[in-house]
């Protein structure tokens, strides 16, 4: 079974536990990945034994994360995919060729940020380039770019939700024009989830992997499954 519902939509968040997660698949139908984030565990051997275990229970359905886009993480992340070999992998945009050789069929994302400027984006997000002049380019450079590396589709964060409408509009028809799977990242809920969706499919992206995390999880760190009930209708509606 694809993870796309209607081939197009798939839930990546966060879970509470092994349970948690399970309720998630469940109420998504399958059409979800659980989020686990690297700067979780404390070193690489503890990540992949408490992942390895979530991979097994979950049927796959797990993608390894920094913890919100930390450059730090790259490193860790990419060591922990090589001994999983999950179905996805989030990575930061400079670090996508490093982590293909070390996992040659997993999806792997290039997190790329907002660079203020509609139709630019901020590739210098490695712990040593975000330290230098901001290094801004076209849309259509750094998709091109993340194919070379061996990329699978374009991470835009922080998006903080729809404050970047017009930065997100140009994004997204630079991916539907490349036939490239979009992940927007940052300030999603369930609130301005079903807008967010519905602009880019208006604008053509034919896979979307949005990213909820922390504004559905309650005090405890557990993903509120009442919002991700919502979720799953907000899918059902727009396809």
């Amino acid at each position: 079974m694809s993870i796309y519902y209607h081939d197009q939509l798939c839930l990546n968040c966060l879970c509470g536990s092994i349970e948690n997660a399970k309720e998630i698949l469940e109420v998504m139908e399958g059409h979800a990945l659980i989020g686990l984030l690297s700067t979780t565990y404390e070193n690489e051997a503890a990540a992949v034994s408490a992942m390895l275990t979530y991979q097994n229970a979950l049927n796959g359905h797990i993608s390894v994360g920094l913890g919100g886009g930390n450059p730090a993480q790259w490193q860790k992340v990419a060591h922990i995919a090589k001994e999983l070999k999950p179905a996805h992998v989030n990575q930061l945009f400079t670090a996508v060729g490093y982590t293909r050789a070390l996992c040659p069929d997993a999806h792997i994302n290039a997190l790329v940020s907002p660079s203020g400027t509609c139709g630019l984006v901020k590739v210098s997000v490695g712990p040593l380039s975000q330290q230098a002049e901001p290094a801004l380019i076209p849309i259509s450079t750094a998709i091109e770019m993340i194919r070379e590396m061996g990329g699978n589709s374009l991470k835009f964060f922080p998006m903080q939700g729809l404050t970047r409408r017009d930065e997100l509009m140009a994004v997204a028809e630079a991916a539907a024009k490349a036939d490239l799977i979009l992940e927007p990242t940052g300030g999603i809920t369930t609130d301005n989830l079903e807008e967010i969706l519905r602009m880019l499919l208006n604008a053509g992206v034919k896979k979307i992997i949005p990213h909820v995390y922390t504004s559905i999880m309650d005090e405890h760190g557990v993903t509120r499954i009442s919002e991700v009930k919502k979720i799953a209708e907000i899918f059902k509606k727009l396809l």
